[in-house]
């Protein structure tokens, strides 16, 4: 059945949406003012499925990929930049309006760079053996098999190349993978998830794809399978070796972006704790010039941290952690010794090390988050405990996509 709908506007995840008495109806890759024909949705009662665009509108554009609309990987390709950095900032400003947190929203910044440094593929073996190897479909699980990316970082040539050979060996398993793929300064980081134990021969044709793809490293869960150098960042002064399947931003920009944005919220402190540090992208540049204590549950990015400070010279003292601040926060007396923290959690926000820090009295706390709505329920908890939050900067480095990351800065009331 063939539905004829308005578009008012564009939802909190990207999808066009009408609004109608009751109910409000989503619709993929469509934008305020347009004029639609759609589908239903099998089992969605409020989604549709677009089948052609009757009227655009003037802000529409052609997209960049071939795949948009099919993968699943972005959302909007379809909107021009002025109106569509609008909308991404204006999903910050609604958040902390909702949370009534009074604050200034600073202009978006795009840190979409070069583009993504790290991706992860999905193979599936189908029916008559058939390997697909790409990303998932928009709203579904299959795969949709690509030959290119355009939002990758060049670090990332070859990628696609030597994902379909690393497969193809893994066919036997019968399994799906994902396949992890990260560019460093010494060639493309590999972590293949999901194929369970190898047999010696897979692991001998894994290792001369490893070769014949001039792949950094190459692992399976983590484990070594081929390392023909050490896969290398540089984070400030810094060189980090990084442990298999380790967490970074998503662009080399976007990195640079929230770190200058942390070391200027933080330029006047002398002991600086890092909470939820990961390898150490802001522990290791704020080390130029503060005393850093960084903690995080992730034994191999602590340990890679902490190796890297050992090797710079001319940081001051660097001492890493290990700690589940999810289950061991540091509690108010903990943090007495120091002027400045920061805070990255992941989506899910730091409700309870937030909890201890609404207690405490540090003079500036500095939040990362990559979760608008997860950074306003630990805002709330830090203003209510007599924090003032004093500054709010959205941050794009997942362009084409709904997602936004801020950093704010709060301070003590005195």
């Amino acid at each position: 059945m063939v539905e004829r709908l308005e578009i008012d506007d564009v939802g909190h995840f990207g999808d066009g949406v009408a609004h109608a008495p009751g109910q409000s109806i989503y619709v993929p890759y469509t934008l305020g003012g347009e004029t639609v024909e759609v589908a239903p949705v099998p089992g969605h009662p409020d989604r549709r499925r677009l089948l052609t665009v009757e009227r655009a509108s003037r802000e529409r554009i052609t997209p960049l990929c071939p795949h948009f609309g099919v993968c699943g990987g972005c959302a909007i390709q379809h909107w021009e930049a002025e109106h569509y950095q609008a909308w991404k900032r204006n999903l910050v400003i609604e958040t902390m309006a909702q949370a009534k947190l009074d604050c200034e929203v600073d202009p978006l910044i795009d840190a979409h760079g070069l583009g993504r440094r790290r991706m992860t593929l999905h193979t599936r073996t189908g029916t008559h053996n058939v390997l697909k190897v790409g990303f998932t479909a928009a709203g579904s699980h299959d795969i949709v098999p690509v030959d290119r990316c355009p939002i990758l970082d060049p670090g990332l040539g070859g990628a696609l190349n030597a994902a379909w050979a690393i497969a193809e060996p893994l066919i036997p398993t019968a399994k799906p993978l994902d396949i992890q793929i990260t560019a460093t300064n010494n060639g493309l980081d590999v972590d293949v998830r999901g194929s369970g134990p190898l047999a010696p021969a897979i692991i001998s044709a894994l290792s001369r794809v490893a070769e014949q793809h001039h792949l950094a490293r190459l692992t399976r869960h983590g484990v070594l399978v081929l390392m023909r150098t050490p896969p290398t960042i540089a984070i400030g002064p810094a060189e980090v070796t990084l442990p298999p399947g380790s967490f970074l931003q998503a662009t080399a920009a976007g990195e640079e972006v929230l770190a200058g944005l942390v070391m200027d919220h933080c330029k006047r402190a002398k002991h600086i704790a890092d909470l939820f540090c990961g390898v150490g992208p802001f522990a290791l540049r704020l080390a130029a010039h503060s005393r850093v204590s960084a903690f995080d549950s992730d034994a191999g990015a602590v340990a890679a941290l902490q190796k890297a400070a050992m090797a710079t010279s001319g940081l001051k003292p660097v001492k890493a952690e290990v700690r589940d601040l999810f289950r061991r926060p540091l509690m108010a007396q903990e943090l007495r010794d120091y002027d400045a923290v920061v805070f990255d959690p992941p989506r899910q926000g730091a409700q309870a090390q937030v909890r201890q820090l609404a207690t405490g009295n540090v003079p500036v706390i500095v939040a990362v988050s990559c979760n608008p709505a997860t950074f306003a329920r630990d805002a709330r908890i830090l203003v209510d405990g007599g924090y003032e939050l004093a500054h709010v900067t959205p941050v794009d480095q997942f362009r084409h996509t709904p997602h936004v990351e801020l950093v704010a800065r709060f301070r003590r009331k005195r």
